[in-house]
């Protein structure tokens, strides 16, 4: 008889090399500075040090207060602030202080706003452009309800990458993203894919929650359908012990990992990136590039 898997203590494939302390001060300065969030703090990624230290971040607008409380994520939940309206251009001003070639943009769920907070991506998106035309740029956003004025908002400012997370997979989503929903989130894609073919779309799922194999290839098989370019595969990892937050069922072998990667492209997906540590802002250039040039080969048979 086995005995159950130890999920108190991290798998040493999670260590990682000591980060450049004097680099992520001076970025948390800047950040501070300019009254800025960013989802690497408040969503307790473990990849701050590594990102931060070589000067990278993702920038989380719309405040730090989420309306939804997702049973996976760190981010506060409750009523949020009134918008900040110089977010866009603070933003931009600290891409242009980091001289940043690529950046990633996202946001809490803002239920309350009518457009669910399109039109602040939006201007965003617009100030990096007006400061920094040359950065590229990839926004991870919530689902604006599958309102389609909004999906419009946000295409019309032409993002290289737009990315919706599904998160996990069809069983788990109700007790995962409770106010979120599995279909909906399928919807957002492909109305993104059917808005402008030209921008990818991406889209990150978290293991360890208890899915199955089966699941798994059915939920990659469901985001290869609606079109989507990019996905990524990572550990889910408990923020809290508070009972809020859901626990690790189990760690995933690194194994395991590199096996839905092989998937994810027999699938068609352009790029795929699957590991323990892996987010979906995680080294989201790569991600980027690597789809663009398979896109470059195919056009080219």
């Amino acid at each position: 008889m086995s005995s159950a898997p130890d999920v108190t203590r991290l798998p040493q494939w999670f260590r990682q090399e000591i980060p450049d302390m004097q680099r992520i001060s001076q970025m948390k300065g800047s950040f501070r500075e300019k009254r800025l969030h960013t989802v690497c703090e408040s969503a307790h990624c473990p990849n701050l040090g590594k990102c931060w230290g070589q000067g990278v971040a993702t920038f989380m607008i719309l405040g730090e207060v989420c309306t939804r409380a997702c049973r996976f994520c760190a981010v506060k939940a409750g009523l949020p602030n009134e918008l900040d309206l110089a977010e866009p251009h603070n933003v931009a001003l600290a891409v242009q202080e980091l001289n940043l070639r690529y950046v990633v943009i996202t946001s809490v769920a803002r239920d309350d706003l009518k457009d669910e907070g399109a039109t602040q991506f939006s201007e965003t998106i617009s100030e990096i452009r007006r400061l920094m035309p040359h950065t590229k740029i990839e926004i991870l956003i919530p689902d604006f309800s599958n309102k389609m004025e909004s999906l419009q908002i946000v295409v019309a400012a032409k993002p290289e990458v737009v990315s919706h997370n599904l998160e996990t997979v069809r069983r788990l989503s109700p007790k995962v993203r409770p106010q979120a929903q599995y279909d909906r989130s399928l919807a957002v894609l492909k109305n993104f894919k059917d808005l402008d073919a030209n921008i990818f779309t991406k889209s990150s799922l978290m293991v360890g929650l208890g899915e199955t194999d089966e699941e798994m290839k059915y939920a990659m098989a469901d985001l290869a359908e609606v079109g989507c370019d990019i996905l990524t595969v990572g550990q889910y990892l408990a923020p809290t012990q508070l009972k809020r937050h859901l626990p690790v069922v189990k760690f995933i072998a690194p194994e395991k990992f590199k096996e839905y990667e092989v998937i994810g492209y027999e699938m068609g997906f352009k790029h795929v990136m699957s590991g323990p540590l892996v987010r979906s802002s995680f080294i989201a250039e790569e991600g980027y590039t690597e789809a663009m040039r398979a896109l470059q080969e195919k056009s080219v048979l």
